[in-house]
């Protein structure tokens, strides 16, 4: 089988060490081997990086937004292609991997035009006869971290801004999910990016992610992932004056209130907790539902359930796909067993499943009669697995919404038009949706969250300016 190797400095590096990408959907099927990058190939990236930054950041902005939109054309034009990679490596549905792949596309089509709209001002001093000038430019070379959630939207929406900023980019992908990254390294390359410009080294987190937090080249760590690796990688950004962003999850509420729209309702909660297997940063995993509707919304709820297909991400008409692996999988069900012993009721599915190919399927769960300090409303299970806590009121949902160490997204859904304006204004979270899925936003607004979910300036749309850049003031005496 073809090894995929790492790109480092224009060229396609061979490694010793190489890994199978193994399809959860079947684990007979083998994606393709992908190397594993070792120290001196991960410090060579980040030489080249260095050594092509002031070409790059000096060169033509029109060569880099011509190039950053024919990488946009290019996962267009194979959207079909890479959303089935896509969902044959990680386990989404294919409508749902053909769509992250569009969002890729979306992502480097928009910043190419950013390229050409950076802006700065021009401001008179206070002193006569001195004019100020404030400008942006890029940070130096950019270490990217990315999850194995969406393996192919969050490296773009990452890496996009990064060369559009004129910064040189050292990319290490999810060491379970090489395949997108690979592809998308593949497209970056035949674009014609200038060699160091931008790089890919696969392998561990405990290897590549340590040594690229930890390099003095190293300007700026962008990072996704878990709450404990992402307190690691800052405090050895930290040590060494490091620009740092970081995304690390959530436990987001969904509010469904009495006068709300039953319907909308049951399909922004199935959407938020369920949908690509529950494993997405905003998930909505705590259903906050007061008391006048609660059973109905339970009923309906659990009804609903029963009608969603668990099956192969690839196979028409499946709802929830496989979860991404054995390790995910065993603590789905840590937690669906805690959630029994601390006294929830199980209300729907939660066990196993067997398919036509062996697959990591689990039923997605339910529980009801929780409360919000049971494990499985504090920590982030990352998987289909969904609480129902009854609340008395508004106010106490509200509250119960807030009660948590993250604040990533947040949503409700009411036809009460005073509770949709006090919710967005007092929700504790990034990002607050009313009538929508929590999970879900568009590719040209910024992303993130406050308190554990993320520290740092937001991801993706104008706002990521403010990562990857770094401003200077200039005065001149005319």
């Amino acid at each position: 089988m073809e090894v995929h190797q790492n790109y480092i400095n224009g060229a396609w590096a061979e490694a010793a060490e190489r890994a199978p990408n193994i399809n959860p959907s079947n684990v007979s099927d083998v994606v393709g081997e992908y190397a594993r990058a070792n120290e001196t190939q991960v410090r060579a990236a980040i030489a080249a990086a260095r050594a092509a930054f002031p070409g790059w950041s000096r060169g033509s902005i029109q060569a880099r937004a011509d190039l950053l939109d024919k990488v946009g054309n290019e996962i267009m034009a194979r959207k079909e292609e890479l959303g089935i990679l896509l969902s044959r490596e990680e386990g989404k549905t294919k409508p749902e991997g053909i769509g992250e792949a569009m969002r890729a596309g979306y992502l480097f089509k928009f910043f190419a035009g950013e390229v050409v709209r950076q802006a700065g001002e021009l401001l008179p001093s206070v002193r006569p006869g001195i004019k100020v000038e404030i400008t942006r430019e890029p940070v130096g070379v950019v270490g990217i971290i990315t999850p194995w959630n969406f393996p192919i939207a969050i490296p773009a929406w990452k890496i996009a801004p990064a060369l559009a900023y004129g910064n040189c980019v050292v990319f290490k992908p999810a060491d379970l999910v090489p395949g997108c990254a690979w592809a998308l390294a593949d497209i970056i390359a035949r674009a014609g990016i200038p060699a160091g410009v931008f790089n890919l080294v696969m392998g561990r987190g405990s290897v590549v992610g340590e040594i690229l937090s930890n390099a003095s080249e190293v300007d700026a760590i962008s990072f996704t992932g878990s709450a404990a690796v992402g307190r690691r990688v800052a405090q050895n950004c930290a040590a060494r004056l490091a620009k740092v962003q970081l995304e690390m999850g959530g436990k987001n509420p969904q509010v469904v209130l009495d006068d709300a729209d039953l319907d909308t309702a049951i399909n922004v909660s199935i959407q938020s907790a369920f949908f690509s297997t529950g494993q997405r940063c905003t998930a909505a995993s705590r259903l906050i539902v007061t008391a006048g509707i609660h059973d109905r919304f339970v009923s309906a709820l659990t009804s609903k359930l029963k009608t969603l297909k668990v099956d192969d991400a690839l196979k028409d008409g499946t709802d929830i796909g496989p979860v991404v692996d054995p390790q995910q999988l065993k603590q789905n069900l840590h937690y669906i067993e805690l959630g029994r012993n601390e006294g929830a009721k199980l209300a729907a599915g939660g066990g196993r499943l067997t398919r036509s190919t062996d697959g990591y399927y689990l039923e997605p769960a339910l529980f009801t009669e929780t409360t919000p300090q049971m494990t499985i409303n504090r920590d982030e299970i990352f998987g289909p697995v969904a609480s129902v806590i009854r609340v008395r009121d508004y106010e106490e949902a509200l509250a119960v919404a807030n009660d948590t160490p993250y604040g990533l997204s947040s949503g409700i859904a009411t036809t009460s038009l005073k509770y949709a304006e006090h919710f967005k204004r007092n929700s504790a979270a990034g990002m607050v949706m009313v009538n929508l899925p929590t999970a879900g936003v568009d590719y040209h607004v910024p992303f993130g969250g406050r308190k554990g979910s993320s520290y740092g300036p937001r991801e993706q749309g104008r706002y990521a300016v403010e990562f990857y850049t770094t401003v200077k003031t200039a005065y001149v005496n005319a």
